[in-house]
């Protein structure tokens, strides 16, 4: 074999030893798919198709953000504006009916203890119903409170108090009948019940129910400021991208862009239109239906507890007393019931007054002038009725408040009635109002949705008709 001529070796370094092998170059990092995808979206940026392709995307999700903001505001104020007519409302009634039911049995009650032996079956089923219609409003208030709410703990509070009234009422029935004189004290402590315990806490229920109403109108009355804003928005885009078509290809419409500007004006106006109509028409039904109804509650309440208190100072006879000052710092001692009944007359003249500047017509102002004439002559055969009883004409004063002619219960039922009609003509001023604003939103949730997906597809045409152009 021939010989193989010697190899030139490394370099020698300084130190006579080899120099080493030189390092590897660095790899470069994997990139991301976001990175890689941003690339190509900027690439695509450079040039008129892709362009065109980031404006369609951008305006079709700007139009179904529309249609999603515009069905998600006016599906809530739809819905509460559906409480209102529905549910808090009837409920705030239901609470106001249950105050009175519960006031007027005590009234009963006290009537028939005055009648003794003698006591009707006309005061007697009175008593009975107004203690039926307590216990099926209950039911009710029961059936739409929830579980651990203040009204559901009230509600219980009521059911248990009741029976125990009702008790104490046959009571103070029986005793009365055999004639002791213990049967008043029983009447007396019901009544105590019955004002102390279960009105303070039909009151309290009242009163949450009004504040569940007036939520429910906070919900339901607010303009959708987002959804109104966001469709400005998109008819300013969607202006913007007609603009630069006409400005790069000298054509005055892009159908497809002009189909997607139309539908988003009409989803706008209808918002705006139908949401103002809406509001008017709740902002009406709370100024001319439920301010009037409350006012017109609490006098009816106010009239309950005159009359029950009327029965209660012939059924004391002075055994109850309240010390109180005139109008110039003398102090005076008084009958504890007559003095509540003047106070409670008091209120019923102010409610009164009030409700008759709420009136907003004839039908509504008629019953509650008529009301203010029977509480004056009720106020006069009062004052008529207390002389005899001062005077020591028990019978006579009796037969002054409870008589079958010419007695206060007269003039008592006569207010009653005429404040039941004037509820009643509220109650249908307020359905009418409030339902004319639930109507006004009916159909723009689901109009919205599928008029933002139709404007979203005639975008997305639009932009596709001119990116066919580069094909």
């Amino acid at each position: 074999m021939p010989a193989v001529p010697p190899q030139p070796g490394p370099p020698a370094q300084g130190d006579g030893s080899p120099t080493p092998a030189a390092a590897p170059a660095p790899q470069e990092p994997r990139r991301t798919a976001f990175a890689e995808g941003l690339d190509r979206l900027r690439h695509a940026a450079t040039t008129e198709p892709g362009r065109l392709r980031i404006i369609g995307a951008f305006l079709a999700a700007l139009v179904i953000a529309f249609g999603a903001v515009t069905a998600w505001q006016t599906a809530d104020r739809a819905a509460a504006a559906d409480d209102v007519l529905n549910k808090s409302q009837p409920l705030s009634s239901a609470a106001a009916d249950i105050y009175r039911s519960l006031a007027d049995a005590n009234t009963a009650a006290s009537s028939g203890f005055l009648a003794g032996g003698q006591e009707t079956a006309t005061s007697r089923d009175r008593y009975e119903k107004d203690i039926d219609k307590a216990a099926a409003g209950l039911v009710k208030a029961a059936a739409n409170s929830d579980p651990d709410s203040p009204a559901a703990a009230t509600v219980t509070k009521l059911n248990r108090l009741l029976p125990e009234y009702k008790g104490l009422v046959e009571r103070a029935r029986t005793y009365n009948r055999q004639g002791f004189p213990v049967g008043g004290a029983y009447l007396r402590y019901a009544n105590e019940k019955m004002q102390n315990d279960m009105l303070p806490a039909a009151e309290d229920l009242y009163t949450s129910e009004n504040e569940r109403l007036r939520a429910d109108y906070d919900d339901a009355t607010p303009y959708p400021w987002a959804a109104i804003a966001l469709g400005v928005l998109v008819l300013a885009a969607l202006a913007w991208a007609q603009h630069r078509n006409y400005r790069r290809t000298n054509r005055v419409m892009n159908h497809g862009l002009v189909a997607a500007t139309a539908t988003a004006t009409v989803v706008l106006l209808w918002l705006v239109v139908g949401h103002t109509v809406a509001r008017a028409g709740l902002n009406d039904s709370y100024d001319h239906g439920v301010r009037s109804l409350n006012v017109l509650h609490d006098a009816r309440i106010a009239s309950l507890k005159a009359r029950g208190n009327e029965n209660l100072t012939l059924v004391a006879r002075g055994a109850e007393t309240v010390t109180v000052k005139d109008a110039n710092g003398v102090e005076q001692t008084l009958d504890a019931y007559d003095s509540d009944f003047q106070e409670d007359m008091k209120t019923l003249g102010a409610g009164l007054a009030e409700a008759a500047k709420l009136a907003d017509d004839n039908s509504g102002e008629k019953p509650v002038t008529e009301a203010q004439g029977n509480m004056k002559e009720w106020q006069n055969r009062h004052k008529a009725a207390r002389d005899e009883d001062d005077n020591g004409n028990y019978e006579a004063a009796l037969n002054r408040v409870i008589g079958p002619k010419n007695a206060t219960g007269e003039c008592f039922d006569s207010v009653d009635a005429n404040l039941a009609k004037a509820i009643a003509h509220e109650e249908t001023e307020f359905e009418q109002s409030a339902g004319d604003g639930l109507d006004a939103m009916t159909g723009l949730t689901v109009g919205a949705a599928v008029l933002a997906v139709l404007g979203a597809a005639g975008a997305v045409l639009g932009i596709g008709r001119r990116l066919s152009e580069y094909r």
